[in-house]
This record gives C-alpha cells, sequence and structure tokens, in this order.
C-alpha cells in the first residue's frame, strides 16, 4: 500500500467557463429583446413625454377635422388660463356588451383671446399611480363655433377600452394642444 496522499490542486484543469459565459451573455441579449418588444408596442420609446421633446418651436397636433393644434410657449402659457369644470364619469354598456366609460364635463376658457381649437389629454391610472391609458382627445375643432373669452363649452369624451387595473378614480385631465384665434 503505497498510496501517497496528494495535497495541492487538482491534476485535471479547470473546467471551462466559456460555455457559461456565452450562456449568460444570450440570456441578457434575450431579456433586453423582450423588454423593448413590450415597450415598443405601447409608444413609450418614441414618446415625447418619456424622452423629452428636444425639437426647438411648437409640437404640432392635428385635431379630427384636419386642422392643426399648437402646444408651444404661448399655447403653454394661456393654458393655464382654461379651467376644466363639472366633470362627470358614468359607466355603461354598448349593444355589443362592451363596458364604455364616459368622461364630460366643461371647458371655461378665463383668458381674452378666443379659442379656435382645443386637445385634452386624459390620464387613467392604477392603485400604484401608474399610467394605464392615456389618450388625447379633440374636444373643439374647426368645425365647431370658436370659443369666446368668458365662455363655456360642454364636452364628453368615450372610452371602450379602459384597462381592469384602472383604480377607477377620476382620470387626470390636461390641456395638450390648442388654437388660438390670431389677435387683430
Amino acid at each position: 500500500m503505497n498510496e501517497e496522499l496528494h495535497i495541492g490542486p487538482p491534476d485535471d484543469p479547470a473546467p471551462q467557463r466559456t460555455s457559461f459565459r456565452f450562456a449568460l451573455l444570450a440570456g441578457a441579449v434575450v431579456v433586453f429583446l423582450l423588454v423593448a418588444a413590450l415597450l415598443w408596442p405601447s409608444g413609450v420609446l418614441l414618446n415625447p413625454w418619456f424622452h423629452g421633446d428636444k425639437s426647438s418651436g411648437p409640437r404640432r397636433h392635428v385635431s379630427a377635422s384636419g386642422t392643426p393644434l399648437f402646444f408651444g410657449p404661448a399655447e403653454q402659457a394661456y393654458a393655464q388660463r382654461l379651467l376644466i369644470e363639472n366633470v362627470a364619469m358614468s359607466r355603461a354598456e354598448n349593444f355589443l356588451n362592451q363596458e364604455v366609460t364616459t368622461l364630460a364635463g366643461e371647458v371655461l376658457n378665463s383668458g381674452d383671446r378666443t379659442l379656435e381649437g382645443l386637445e385634452l389629454t386624459v390620464i387613467f391610472s392604477d392603485s400604484l399611480n401608474q399610467v394605464v391609458l392615456r389618450e388625447a382627445r379633440t374636444v373643439l375643432d374647426g368645425t365647431a363655433a370658436p370659443l369666446a373669452p368668458g365662455a363655456r363649452r360642454d364636452f364628453e369624451i368615450s372610452f371602450e377600452h379602459v384597462p381592469s387595473t384602472w383604480n377607477m378614480q377620476q382620470p387626470a385631465i390636461s390641456v395638450t394642444a390648442m388654437r388660438l384665434a390670431s389677435s387683430k
């Protein structure tokens, strides 16, 4: 029995870690692609609110009637003079047995200029205050009479597909585009 006790590193070289590193890198690429695929359809990757609008000049929107709406410095300053009041929500079933959420209210032009077009953005949130639905809707366009200073105008916006994760609270409403009458 001449067995020698061998103390030290084993005679076999260390196992190759190249395949593990490759698998780890491939997994990271797959996770990145999945996250990108989930964010791309929702518009988060292309959304100016997410990245910040780096363009110079006013942002331009087009109403349903095809008339341009803007949100440059003059419109942003005037937006503070537009008050959204008497907001009420209701839910009903349409003829296809789908739940429809309706948001109704009034816009008050408390400024000194006539408004020819107006777009409102409605933001529904979940219980963690995360946005589950953001939609911009034109509530005043070139087909309606302009909204004079001091005047009120009713609006009604319907949503057919509000996510079930909505917290059932009144959504946030903000002015996101408008067209002011030219001052003469």
